[in-house]
């Protein structure tokens, strides 16, 4: 069995990016070869060498909204922060609160003088709250007026331009936190992969924080995923499996679109127009069935997603190209330098 441990590793905290780089595809990209482990350093904007006309690279177009309010309990004024989760529809979120014992179920909570009011419906067995907002006119606007968006905890500094936490192609609001893999992309790089020959695919998949979530089992099939809601639409559907029967390569462009691909795609890498829940938990022993080539940002120690890149490659490839990335002082996480595995 995997232990949690299995997939530690010391990290200096000088190598956590606190602001992101003045230019998108300035940042680093440590090429791994899957197949034997070797490395080599490159720069993000030489993403286009190994890109072949014909490939077709599959993004993740949600974009994070405002998602962390300021507010209190009616009657009271200790600062209540509620960070929106997922919508579950008709005005209900599932939301983090802090701090929590101040929101028990049935606490009238209110935010911008009253402009937006709440209700904790529920308290989940994973301490989360199910809150329903009331309000006039439209949320994703009021939250534009009332909210701030929720960067990671290990971002210590203020982000002088919230756009930065966007990627540039960015379209359907609803994620608590971006997918950073993206972030390195210009639309002068999207145009060159279009120039080179390359389809440009998107599929939604809103990010909730269950993904940065701390794996707590030392066994890590005991882990539980949070759900997270995807859409693949026919447009998209059609450009992947025409690349397929082509023999083009499928390029996912972070851990978000590749989950979201292997959520859907059949036993042939074959997929079809969906949108649903998933919580697909992937981990040495997965057989990929969509994906053949991977651009991911740098990830946390003992996180669900160092398992999802060891098993793309193999968990002693994926360490030893972390080991030489921290020698090599990339820069980690959200703000951080990117890797390839091809």
């Amino acid at each position: 069995m995997m232990k949690k441990s299995d997939f530690y590793f010391d990290l200096p905290e000088r190598l956590i990016a606190q602001h992101p780089l003045e230019q998108r595809d300035a940042s680093r990209l440590l090429v791994l070869d899957r197949t034997d482990g070797s490395v080599s350093h490159r720069h993000f904007r030489d993403l286009l060498a190994y890109v072949e006309p014909g490939d077709c690279m599959v993004f993740n177009n949600s974009r994070v909204i405002p998602a962390r309010l300021m507010g209190h309990a009616v009657g009271h004024t200790t600062p209540i922060e509620v960070l929106l989760l997922t919508d579950k529809g008709e005005g209900l979120w599932e939301c983090l609160t802090r701090p929590g014992r101040k929101t028990r179920t049935g606490v009238e909570l209110t935010f911008g003088d009253g402009m937006l009011t709440a209700t904790v419906e529920a308290v989940q067995p994973d301490g989360n709250r199910l809150i329903r907002f009331h309000h006039e006119g439209i949320f994703l606007e009021i939250l534009d007026q009332l909210g701030t968006m929720p960067l990671p905890p290990y971002i210590k500094e203020q982000l002088d331009d919230p756009e930065r936490y966007q990627t540039v192609y960015s379209k359907t609001p609803g994620s608590a936190a971006a997918p950073t893999a993206g972030l390195h992309f210009t639309p002068e790089l999207l145009e060159a992969l279009r120039k080179k020959g390359v389809k440009l695919a998107f599929v939604t998949l809103h990010v909730g924080l269950g993904t940065f979530r701390p794996v707590k089992e030392e066994e890590i099939t005991d882990h539980v995923m949070h759900a997270e809601y995807y859409i693949m639409d026919a447009e998209t559907a059609g450009l992947i499996n025409g690349t397929r029967a082509a023999g083009g390569k499928i390029w996912a462009v972070g851990t978000t679109a590749c989950r979201t691909l292997e959520t859907i795609a059949d036993e042939s890498g074959q997929v079809r127009p969906q949108s649903g829940w998933t919580d697909i938990f992937i981990y040495p022993g997965y057989q990929f069935k969509a994906v053949d080539h991977l651009v991911t940002n740098f990830h946390l120690p003992e996180s669900t997603l160092m398992m999802l890149i060891s098993a793309f490659a193999t968990r002693e490839i994926v360490m030893n190209a972390y080991r030489q990335a921290i020698g090599e002082e990339y820069r980690f996480f959200s703000f951080g330098d990117s890797m390839l595995l091809y």
